[in-house]
């Protein structure tokens, strides 16, 4: 059975919209996967961008500690068991989530081309896909990213391709399309970002990104057990606490929390380590490969700063190797997603790049 991924490259960029149907038709659609932006290209070395010398500015000392990591929920996933004991040494985060302003100065000083700004190479690509994949109309083969577009009415949340539009020319100046601009977005997180484009502003700035262990550790913000950053709290009880999806997702966002897209950055309260938007607004790239059985095999010995799986391994796209993303986003919804919660893990290939997806640094 093709995977989400695969089938939102096959609905959105094949020349043949009957395959596309049935492909659709025979998928499991779960956020548990993340859509995948097809660029399959190989961006400049970041050997050749000039680092920055690092710095603590707008960062936080994360204390070191040992805690259970993993599922706190009946909503956990089956990859997020078993809970597992894990050692983390002091580290520091950004304060925030990189914002369109710190990206824009990265850009600047290197004249770097993200993912997005690319045209996908269909011979990279095509090593990605199920065999005999036919090649997409050349039309459509060009720089371009996955932008939220939400239908108008109820649809089956079995097929993402209902509000998920390949739009050329978007990318992160340019985040809901060619005729967007971020002139007014400067303290928003920057998106549209692949994990190779997370990985070159990092190494610029002198940082790196997180693991997937660290991650979770920060979320926590000292907190034991706690199925979200603030508690136990449900995610739409009380006051808002995170940039996420109320009402009936794709069609109808209340907007209880004042966003429709993302949010300024502090727009909500902190974690316990005063980390912002750990939870919501845009999902955040950690360094980790995924792999499907990684817990299992990391919880049978003492885990100290663990970096993840030496290999990527998805059964359900066995030749695509995906990282991790953590924290979920606006388009997070209970019916949907519940991506908000610590523990939850996302998946897909570092050269994805969509309007939700951004990251924070460390050192």
């Amino acid at each position: 059975m093709s995977s989400k991924l695969t089938i939102l490259l096959l609905s959105l960029l094949t020349t043949s919209s009957a395959m596309a149907n049935d492909s659709v038709k025979s998928a499991q659609c779960s956020c548990h996967s993340m859509p995948k932006r097809f660029a399959a290209i190989t961006n400049q070395p970041i050997t050749s961008i000039a680092k920055q010398p690092n710095n603590h500015e707008e960062m936080v000392k994360i204390p070191a500690g040992t805690f259970q990591m993993g599922g706190d929920s009946i909503q956990a996933k089956n990859d997020e068991f078993p809970k597992h004991e894990v050692t983390i040494s002091s580290f520091w985060m950004d304060r925030t989530e990189v914002t369109n302003g710190n990206f824009q100065q990265f850009i600047k000083m290197t004249h770097y081309l993200t993912t997005a700004e690319i045209k996908p190479d269909w011979e990279l690509l095509k090593k990605q896909l199920p065999p005999n994949t036919p090649k997409p109309d050349e039309k459509k083969l060009v720089a371009a990213s996955l932008v939220f577009t939400p239908p108008n009415h109820p649809v089956s949340l079995n097929n993402p391709t209902q509000w998920w539009s390949w739009m050329p020319n978007a990318n992160w100046r340019h985040p809901r399309g060619p005729q967007s601009t971020i002139t007014h977005l400067t303290t928003h997180p920057v998106v549209h970002v692949s994990w190779e484009d997370a990985n070159a502003y990092c190494r610029w700035a002198g940082k790196r990104l997180s693991t997937e262990a660290e991650w979770e550790w920060a979320a926590r913000g000292g907190l034991q057990n706690k199925i979200y950053p603030w508690g136990d709290e449900p995610i739409d009880q009380g006051k808002a606490k995170a940039n996420t999806w109320q009402g009936s997702f794709p069609y109808k966002n209340l907007v209880r929390d004042k966003y429709y897209y993302t949010s300024p950055v502090k727009s909500f309260a902190s974690n316990g380590y005063g980390l912002y938007d750990m939870a919501g607004n845009v999902w955040e790239w950690v360094a980790d490969w995924y792999s499907v059985n990684y817990y299992s095999e990391i919880s049978k010995i003492k885990s100290i700063d663990p970096k993840g799986p030496a290999v990527s391994h998805d059964p359900e796209e066995p030749a695509m190797p995906k990282k991790v993303l953590r924290g979920g986003s606006f388009l997070c919804n209970e019916s949907y997603c519940s991506g908000y919660r610590v523990a939850a893990r996302m998946k897909t290939s570092p050269d994805t790049s969509m309007e939700h997806v951004g990251f924070r640094c460390a050192i």
